[in-house]
């Protein structure tokens, strides 16, 4: 497999994914403004619509929208979501929890990297709507499990942790949500959500 990724962006949870499952993948990296890869290759060839991330397959398809990308490998890639638990909602748990964070949550931080100006009525209007996604967030968060679908870590922990980790980026802070904060701190302290970053060049 190959992903084709941006440092920090949403590709981010594929990546952690591969690397929580000792997956043998390669990354390439894209220039989403420019619209090449890290070989010089026009990513157009790969994803018409320009954006991260992209997943190859072994058999040479290519595999994109992020829902579809965390979902795919959680039902391929060992210790994950099996394809074979038709009987359970817990499938459709987790495609539940992936639209959340990919059509509110991811949504709310869009104004802070669009690269436009905004007034300040803009500003705190953008702020609030934030604020409103992140409280959504902190009430899927159960004081008896670690993780969203319980005591496994799951791909939309994965998604959950690269979407929440952007506020250290744009100066938010999560201290009016403790359990979210703390969520955030857990996930950060796994050695695969370690060596992502470090791949990322997040990290030291």
């Amino acid at each position: 497999m190959k992903l084709f990724y941006k440092p920090g962006a949403c590709s981010m949870a594929a990546h952690l994914i591969l690397n929580e499952a000792g997956a043998t993948f390669q990354l390439e990296k894209v220039d989403t403004e420019a619209g090449t890869t890290e070989t010089g290759a026009s990513y157009a060839n790969t994803n018409p619509r320009g954006y991260v991330p992209a997943l190859q397959l072994a058999n040479g398809e290519i595999l994109t929208e992020n829902v579809a990308v965390l979902q795919w490998l959680s039902e391929q890639l060992p210790g994950f979501a099996s394809n074979d638990n038709r009987a359970s909602l817990d499938r459709y748990r987790q495609l539940e929890l992936l639209s959340f964070l990919s059509s509110e949550l991811h949504k709310a931080f869009g104004p802070y990297f669009s690269g436009l100006e905004y007034s300040d009525p803009e500003k705190a209007t953008h702020a609030r709507k934030l604020n409103a996604k992140i409280a959504q967030f902190d009430e899927l968060l159960s004081a008896d499990s670690p993780f969203l679908m319980g005591d496994a870590f799951s791909v939309a922990d994965a998604y959950a942790f690269v979407i929440l980790n952007w506020t250290n980026f744009i100066g938010v802070s999560l201290s009016a949500w403790p359990n979210t904060e703390a969520y955030v701190a857990r996930i950060a302290s796994r050695p695969a959500a370690q060596q992502t970053l470090k791949e990322e060049g997040l990290a030291a």
